[in-house]
């Protein structure tokens, strides 16, 4: 409890300042939000009266003070824009980023957990050099432009899968799916490679122990050595890498969702920023930073379960 209990009061802390500088910077910016508003022929008493409707007219602490109280009561306030509750546009936005994020890394551990594991086990061999091939080609193509590929080949050239567009999966799975497809190739042919790469250089390391040595020596199979005795200690940068890739996604598929037209988060914060809409640019970046935490929660929690120690140390320190 001790390890669990300092690892939440240090994300806490985290996400308190993350959100306190983007706060503050959202208050830096040039541009005027009550100008925009109020309208371009406003006069300066029309436009103090749209500041103080705002809280515009407030210290920026007082204004953060304000907004993290009504973070607590659950209150993200209203878009400027449109007036709905940030709140609801972010629950109607993260689904589609979620979904999203779980086929690309689902995609990506197909690739990376298989050819690592082969790379390893066949080192220096030819399936080893070709698969290195492969990783090195993905891994020199920038997510947007394996999009573009997908979409002239997968889209117009064969006709398999719809270019762009969100089928939302109340609709029919199979249409959602179809949909999702691309967009989550696009990630998974870029990500896959550095979890490959890393499981790769960890097994070799793993397999040059005497434990695996001697489990060699009793005549022990292949695939028990590598997936039984081999793989999990391992595993321990995989999962880090794992974790910072998810969390990481979260807010940077913004460029994916914005080719393929798929209303995440991304999009949502992207459109936020160019209508000065500091609310929902807010609460979006809150989103993130909760769960780019959570995330790094869950790799601790991991890493304690593969590894004791981990949790006296902690808790020692």
């Amino acid at each position: 409890m001790i390890f669990v209990w300092n690892k939440i009061s240090h994300l806490l802390l985290v996400v308190l300042a993350v959100t306190l500088l983007t706060f503050v910077m959202t208050d830096r910016l040039p541009a005027d939000i009550a100008a925009e508003i109020a309208g371009h022929g406003a006069d300066s008493v029309e436009l103090a009266e749209v500041r103080e409707r705002l809280g515009l007219n407030r210290p920026v602490l007082l204004r953060y003070a304000t907004w993290l109280g009504g973070v607590c009561r659950g209150e993200f306030g209203k878009s400027l824009a449109t007036e709905q509750p940030v709140r609801a546009a972010l629950a109607s936005h993260l689904p589609v980023t979620l979904e999203l994020l779980a086929l690309a890394q689902l995609f990506a551990l197909l690739l990376a957990l298989p050819a690592g594991i082969i790379s390893a086990w066949r080192s220096c061999s030819l399936v080893d050099r070709a698969t290195g091939t492969l990783a090195f080609g993905c891994a020199s193509l920038p997510n947007y432009a394996m999009a573009m590929g997908l979409v002239f080949i997968c889209a117009l050239k064969f006709k398999l899968l719809p270019a762009t567009g969100y089928t939302p999966l109340s609709a029919g799975m199979i249409a959602n799916l179809k949909g999702f497809m691309l967009p989550a190739l696009s990630i998974a042919l870029v990500e896959w490679v550095t979890l490959m790469r890393v499981l790769r250089s960890d097994l070799i390391a793993t397999l040059k122990q005497d434990y695996i040595l001697l489990a060699r020596c009793k005549g022990l199979p292949a695939w028990r050595i590598l997936l039984v005795h081999a793989l999990r200690p391992s595993c321990f940068t995989f999962i880090t890498l794992l974790g910072m890739q998810t969390a990481s996604l979260i807010g940077g598929a913004v460029i994916i969702e914005t080719v393929f037209a798929l209303p995440g988060v991304g999009r949502l914060l992207v459109t936020a920023i160019f209508a000065q809409d500091y609310p929902v640019v807010q609460g979006t970046v809150l989103l993130i930073a909760v769960a780019y935490v959570g995330i790094n929660f869950l790799v601790d929690l991991c890493y304690a379960l593969l590894d004791p120690r981990v949790r006296t140390v902690v808790a020692g320190g």
